[in-house]
């Protein structure tokens, strides 16, 4: 029941396969020009060039730089200069530097370090038929139009199938999501397919727990969460859409589970994601309130969606122009919406949400670099403690007595110390008189 729900939710973006992947099998059999690739490795694609807006090249090398020079001192950079990050990531990372700053960024570099050979054996080991017959039905549909997974013998297919079986041997209690398949395939766009791995178990368990599991109840949360937030910075937007009846997990799920992969232009998804790993989830809000403000923000727009079809139409068919990363990303950044508000929403709905409820999430590269980091100070090991050896107390010796020194003179102190001992007079005859005494009546 649980497993054909979480179907349910993810069927929006299967319906997208096929309207996102930019053509058919036969076109990529036709003649050379249908074969040449864009900058993104997309056949076909309109992204040969960079497009009006894009930052001059001078400027892509200086921030290049800048991204070499942080991430050459990372752990220093993340404790004193989070915030130079977090402006970076939202100006977007080189093309050049993602395959280096996305692992950073999520934590993945870690998880790696502390899990060496995981992927390996991982890879190596059979996985369960069940979910090795439904990745394989599914590893066509990601990105078909892309370079890498045109043939089903090649790398890019290939590479897919050991990550997507790797999570399921990872954790075997949750198994195999088909949102999971894009989001795994743009990592194997710029990373090694171990680094890919890592970087999905980060977003699968750190930045988006309880997303992709049989019972998917983070995805209703942020269902419920999304509707409070349009109710406040989108009253009339919210009103159209509650009276058309389109509720958020018509068209919610296939814009979060997929990080936007299937719904944007793919340069603008790749700035979505520069932002989500430096942020976290507060971006994907602030992208979904941009695009529902798009689609239905003007009062012309929503007289022209009177019912359910029109509206979710509305919602998919935003015109791409608008959608250009340089135009949009500015929108997305400016929506009113802070860490703070998003939490005291979401504490406001799970109060409301019955069991199971989702596991606590972390709030982007700054609090998992934080968590980390203490795990690892907790979990280093500690430096021996020298041992202490108490010896048992001395018998007390009896205190020194101070030489008895009345009745005597410094004269005789000298005498006795250059020559034989002086002669003095017996025990019986000595009195309690000084010797200055007695040495002075000798003389009368």
């Amino acid at each position: 029941m649980a497993q054909a729900l979480g179907e349910d939710l993810v069927q929006p973006c299967e319906l997208q396969d096929d309207s996102s992947s930019l053509g058919s099998d036969s076109e990529l059999s036709g003649p050379g020009p249908y074969r040449q690739a864009d900058r993104y490795g997309f056949i076909g694609g309109s992204s040969a060039e960079p497009g009006p807006g894009h930052p001059p090249a001078d400027l892509i090398r200086q921030r290049e730089m800048k991204w070499v020079e942080m991430t050459s001192h990372w752990e220093k950079t993340m404790s004193r200069r989070y915030k130079k990050i977090k402006m970076q990531c939202r100006k977007g990372i080189p093309s050049a530097l993602r395959a280096r700053c996305w692992p950073l960024l999520c934590g993945a570099h870690v998880c790696q370090k502390n899990n060496p050979g995981t992927y390996q054996k991982l890879a190596e080991a059979p996985g369960d038929p069940q979910w090795m017959e439904t990745i394989g039905r599914d590893l066509h549909r990601q990105f078909p139009l892309h370079e890498m997974f045109v043939s089903p013998q090649g790398h890019g297919q290939q590479g897919l199938l050991q990550v997507l079986k790797a999570y399921t041997l990872y954790r075997p209690e949750q198994g195999y999501c088909q949102a999971q398949g894009p989001v795994a395939a743009v990592l194997l766009m710029h990373l090694p397919p171990e680094e890919a791995f890592w970087c999905l178990v980060q977003i699968c368990e750190v930045y988006l727990p309880g997303y992709y599991g049989p019972q998917m109840e983070a995805v209703r949360l942020d269902a419920e969460v999304f509707m409070a937030l349009l109710r406040r910075l989108l009253p009339r937007v919210h009103k159209h859409l509650q009276q058309v009846g389109v509720g958020p997990l018509l068209y919610l799920p296939e814009w979060f589970l997929c990080l936007f992969a299937r719904s944007l232009p793919f340069p603008t998804v790749l700035r979505v994601w520069d932002a989500f790993l430096s942020e976290g989830v507060k971006v994907l809000f602030r992208v979904g309130l941009t695009l529902v403000r798009l689609a239905l923000g003007a009062t012309e727009q929503r007289l022209a969606c009177p019912g359910l079809l029109e509206t979710l139409s509305a919602l998919r068919a935003i015109p791409p122009a608008q959608l250009q990363e340089e135009v949009f990303m500015p929108q997305v950044h400016s929506v009113a919406l802070s860490e703070q508000d998003l939490q005291r929403e979401i504490k406001a709905q799970l109060a409301q949400l019955p069991p199971p409820k989702p596991q606590a999430r972390l709030a982007g590269a700054q609090a998992i670099f934080e968590a980390q980091q203490l795990a690892g100070t907790q979990g280093a090991a500690r430096p021996e403690v020298p041992c202490i050896v108490v010896q048992p107390p001395e018998e007390p010796r009896p205190p020194r007595r101070k030489p008895q020194t009345r009745g005597k003179t410094f004269h005789g102190l000298l005498t006795r110390s250059r020559g034989p001992p002086i002669e003095s007079p017996t025990r019986s005859h000595r009195s309690s008189t000084t010797f200055l005494d007695t040495r002075f009546r000798s003389h009368f």
